[in-house]
């Protein structure tokens, strides 16, 4: 797989730590899961700037970007599909996941996100961890 060019917006690194401030519920309960490499041994970021926007959380290594869509996202769609439409152009994977289902239902999000990593994750040996 080709690396992707992801380039840097420092304009949105006070925009990013705002964010890590002002994180959702879901966010935060995520967060613990996915940090310090909890995750399959992948190490994740929590609220990324990639090139003009800030994800949730992003995985370098995986190109992979995961989004908390919470109430903030209401009547956003368009917005957030055209975003998306962005960063697949940098060469990410965007999987979503509603505020509610990560607070209602952890383990099935959790249980999703390692589902992709099974089937998308080659190293030459599929599913193989890095």
């Amino acid at each position: 797989m080709e690396k992707p060019y992801l380039p840097y917006n420092r304009n949105l690194k006070q925009r990013s730590r705002n964010l890590r401030n002002e994180s959702t519920l879901g966010e935060i309960l995520l967060w613990k899961h996915l940090r310090a490499r909890q995750m399959r041994g992948f190490q994740f970021n929590r609220q990324k700037p990639l090139g003009k926007f800030v994800v949730d959380f992003y995985c370098k290594s995986l190109y992979l970007v995961i989004e908390v869509d919470g109430s903030s996202h209401d009547g956003r769609e368009e917005y957030d599909r055209d975003r998306e439409i962005d960063l697949q152009k940098l060469g990410l994977t965007i999987l979503r996941f509603p505020d509610r289902d990560v607070r209602k239902n952890i383990r099935g999000v959790l249980k999703a996100i390692e589902g992709w990593i099974e089937r998308n994750y080659v190293t030459g040996d599929k599913g193989k961890s890095p």
